[in-house]
């Protein structure tokens, strides 16, 4: 027999009653009935009833052990009988009759419960992420990001797509948040960038012409955390084409997210084909360029209706309306309770009116409304008896942060939010550039190296705030998992737009020397896209946290608190890598 098992926990059966067998794992839980004791020996396969009779070797062995310990068993496989059988368990209808134990590791005591989901705050399971990740939930999640990482694998390969591996160690590249750096040793005085993301080196494979590539590639930010980002490092699913238009690139990534989040999301439907939202529609109609498709609303921009209006609230202001059917007759209380939540995001207060069984409008703002007004809204909500409308105002990107966010929460509490499915969408057609409030300068919107649509041409007739990239992000449920773009890949077109944001000949030159001499040499058009695999499977797994599907994140503060990184470094290090250290002074 093996040293130290023949059979693990999740796999023994009725069919295997009588047989001698042994078994290796955690000791899950332990319960003394009648002092019979019954311990819940727990592997990475499943969980399988021991026995221990009163007298024996095996119940002094085991009584005494405390919970987590690493045990070796021998022993019997006998029935549990019909009416002690746990259906709950694939072991259910057996139990072992240990006849002999061998500890293997014993465990100190515990910080907190294995065998239980009870509160424990993050900042303790992060410390202790060895024990938290025994739990049976964080367990399944990570084996399940491993299940579609090695789909994702074999589905890309089956769409013709080549996995190649791409440096870790690389120059700076500005996209758009704080690179991690690295000391040169042998350099003294230069540093290395921990990438981002592949960018340029994935679109110099498709100029070497490798044509379709992909990788799940690690990629590091120095940023701050949030629910869907997890600080530090992260993985994406990185893809490249060559001699592709948008559509292009849109068909395979379809097709492999519909068949991940069927196979592996827990039968919720997926709906196909993904609806093509421009960006500007998505912020008008959904607040976000991100927007939850589940809730079955949609914002109206009505802010003509009150221009040169005596409503102070609304004159000279964005307004954007919110029409919700069925709630009419809702008590006060929904109505304020969804107020008290705007109020939460920022906004002063919630103006709303509802419509009456004979079409009148009702409610605070109601006696503030025209009947030009009151027939206009009519019309252009399409408003019935039963209707409710919430309204916005104020500056366009705020109106929109919060109705976007009410427009989400109104659906969840009027019974119009979808349950059960997967609702992606592309969002295309983003604006090329921006202008900074402050400074009044053009900058890039988006991803820096898309190609502008119109070419040159647009970038040197159009105002810059007018033009559009072949840019898109993939979005499902509200979480965006994906920029992508069609690259510009033609160097004169390129110094023109890096010009138009600022950038002299002479920095785009030296910043992205490899690339304009690759695109020198016969590039072909190519586009892509990276959606995360950490965001795909927190979706997948149903989790509000990116953390919980991570093996060894980093907290908030980008704090390894298992293994207390980041550390100082001694000085004989610090002069070795020519570095010296200057600590912020205390306030």
């Amino acid at each position: 027999m093996h040293r130290y098992r023949s059979h693990t926990c999740g796999e023994l059966r009725a069919s295997d009653v009588g047989t001698d067998v042994r078994l290796s794992g955690w000791l899950h839980n332990r319960r003394d009935l009648g002092g019979i004791l019954f311990i819940d020996l727990r592997d990475h396969y499943g969980i399988t009833q021991l026995v221990a009779r009163p007298n024996t070797a095996a119940y002094e062995a085991l009584d005494k052990l405390s919970k987590e310990t690493v045990v070796r068993v021998d022993g019997q496989v006998v029935s549990r009988g019909t009416e002690n059988i746990n259906p709950d368990l694939p072991t259910g209808e057996i139990e072992i009759e240990v006849g002999e134990v061998e500890v293997l590791g014993a465990a100190a005591p515990l910080p907190f419960t294995i065998n239980t989901e009870d509160g424990v705050n993050e900042e303790r399971r992060l410390e202790y992420r060895f024990l938290d990740l025994r739990r049976e939930r964080m367990h399944r999640n990570i084996m399940l990001r491993t299940a579609v990482i090695s789909a994702i694998r074999h589905k890309m390969t089956a769409l013709g797509f080549n996995e190649m591996a791409t440096p870790i160690l690389s120059a700076t590249s500005p996209e758009g948040a704080r690179d991690f750096v690295v000391p040169s040793r042998l350099h003294p005085g230069k540093f290395y960038a921990l990438p981002q993301a592949p960018q340029q080196f994935k679109q110099l494979l498709m100029i070497s012409g490798f044509d379709r590539y992909f990788q799940i590639a690690p990629c590091f930010r120095d940023e701050d955390a949030r629910a869907d980002r997890s600080p530090g490092e992260f993985y994406q699913l990185d893809i490249e084409m060559s001699f592709v238009e948008q559509e292009d690139v849109f068909q395979p990534v379809e097709k492999l997210m519909t068949e991940l989040f069927e196979e592996f999301g827990n039968g919720h439907h997926v709906t196909s084909p993904f609806p093509r939202i421009p960006f500007r529609e998505a912020m008008l109609k959904y607040g976000s360029d991100k927007p939850d498709l589940r809730a079955q609303l949609e914002l109206v921009d009505i802010t003509d209706i009150f221009e040169g209006s005596e409503f102070k609230a609304f004159a000279g202001k964005h307004v954007r309306a919110l029409p919700v059917p069925d709630v009419a007759s809702q008590p006060r209380k929904f109505f304020d309770q969804l107020g008290e939540y705007a109020i939460t995001l920022g906004a002063k207060g919630l103006a709303w009116v509802r419509v009456g069984e004979d079409g009148t409008l009702s409610g605070p703002i109601a006696k503030f409304l025209t009947e030009d007004n009151v027939a206009e809204l009519t019309k252009r909500l399409s408003l019935a008896a039963g209707h409710a409308v919430f309204f916005g105002a104020g500056e366009f990107d705020e109106v929109s942060k919060i109705m976007g966010a009410v427009r989400v929460e109104a659906a969840k509490r009027a019974g119009h939010f979808e349950e059960g499915v997967f609702r992606f969408c592309w969002i295309v057609d983003f604006p090329m550039y921006e202008k900074d409030e402050e400074t009044g300068a053009i900058d890039f919107s988006h991803n820096p190296f898309s190609m502008p649509q119109g070419g040159l041409e647009a970038l040197q007739t159009q105002d810059p705030l007018d033009i559009l990239g072949w840019q898109y992000d993939i979005v499902c449920n509200g979480v965006e998992l994906s920029s992508g773009a069609i690259r510009n890949h033609e160097p004169d077109i390129m110094l023109k737009a890096f010009e138009i944001a600022g950038y002299d000949r002479e920095t785009v030159e030296e910043k992205f020397a490899g690339m304009l001499r690759a695109f020198r040499f016969g590039a072909p058009p190519h586009g892509g896209i990276a959606p995360g695999v950490d965001r795909i499977v927190m979706l997948l797994a149903d989790e509000p946290n990116i953390r919980e599907t991570i093996a060894f994140p980093l907290n908030g503060n980008a704090q390894d608190l298992m293994m207390g990184a980041p550390t100082e470094l001694e000085e004989a290090r610090l002069k070795e890598l020519h570095l010296s250290v200057r600590k912020p002074q205390p306030k």
